[in-house]
């Protein structure tokens, strides 16, 4: 009898597991990063019509080789709101892992409305409302600074209108999963969610925090909330090519962004 492989223990198999996604980035890297705006690319089973290129690499790495936005359920349809739609790259990972998901994308801007319908219709996807609003604090309007690619800001400079809705609204039924990226709104629909009694409708979150530089610190308040709500938290930084200062030797950057990931799951 052949001897038996030894199993790697956990932490061995994980770095092996990465270098192996740190390859196929590399090539993933140099297939996208030059495409222009409309081209249309590969990203796992898809066909892509995209902003630009690097704004599509990030995207393909994220979503499906680093799976930020990955959860395990056993219901076979969850529902899931997708706060931050742009290409429609998440919503089409959440259609990938859970076919019969209901998902709801909340997308402020007009034109990248009309690119996440493009890509659903082209991919076959069905399940998916794309609703042409931003998250907020409360329903209105607000401008918008667009730049047609993934970091479009609510901004007093903005030089678009559009309308916003908070999430309570849309929290009459029990949530599986809820992603927000919303370039730093996120606080302010938490604290309208907590404030209306509807926040522990959401069963787990992946938060994007936007750590603006010279802006107010707010992942404190965030993580606070998180917690007197009874929902316990996991905080990650990305890795150096998303979140670059976040990495050791560690030193203030007055000018320098900073983003990390927040999954939270709600303890019963």
């Amino acid at each position: 009898m052949p001897p038996r492989e030894l199993e790697l223990p956990h932490h061995l198999r994980r770095q092996r597991e990465r270098r192996e996604q740190d390859r196929h980035l590399a090539t993933a890297s140099r297939r996208m990063w030059d495409k222009p705006a409309g081209a249309v690319v590969k990203m796992a089973d898809y066909r892509v019509r995209i902003t630009d290129g690097p704004n599509a690499y990030m995207q393909y790495k994220d979503v499906f080789v680093r799976g930020i936005y990955r959860f395990q359920i056993d219901k076979p349809d969850p529902l899931i709101i997708d706060g931050g739609g742009n290409m429609g790259v998440s919503a089409m990972g959440f259609k990938r892992d859970h076919p019969a998901a209901r998902v709801l994308s909340f997308e402020p801007d007009a034109g990248l409305c009309d690119l996440i319908r493009d890509n659903l219709k082209r991919n076959k996807i069905e399940g998916v409302e794309v609703i042409e609003a931003g998250l907020a604090g409360k329903s209105g309007t607000l401008t918008f600074s667009p730049d047609g690619s993934a970091g479009g800001q609510i901004s007093e400079a903005g030089t678009q209108t559009i309308r916003v809705e908070p999430l309570s609204k849309y929290l009459d039924y029990p949530v599986d999963f809820r992603k927000l990226n919303i370039e730093g709104q996120e606080l302010d629909v938490l604290k309208e969610c907590e404030s209306s009694g509807r926040l522990r409708q959401v069963d787990r979150f992946v938060i994007e925090y936007h750590g603006w530089a010279g802006g107010q610190q707010k992942l404190g308040d965030l993580l606070n909330l998180l917690d007197r709500n009874g929902y316990r938290y996991l905080v990650h930084d990305f890795d150096a090519e998303t979140c670059g200062p976040t990495k050791p030797p560690f030193r203030h950057r007055p000018n320098a962004d900073w983003f990390c990931l927040v999954f939270a799951q709600k303890i019963n």
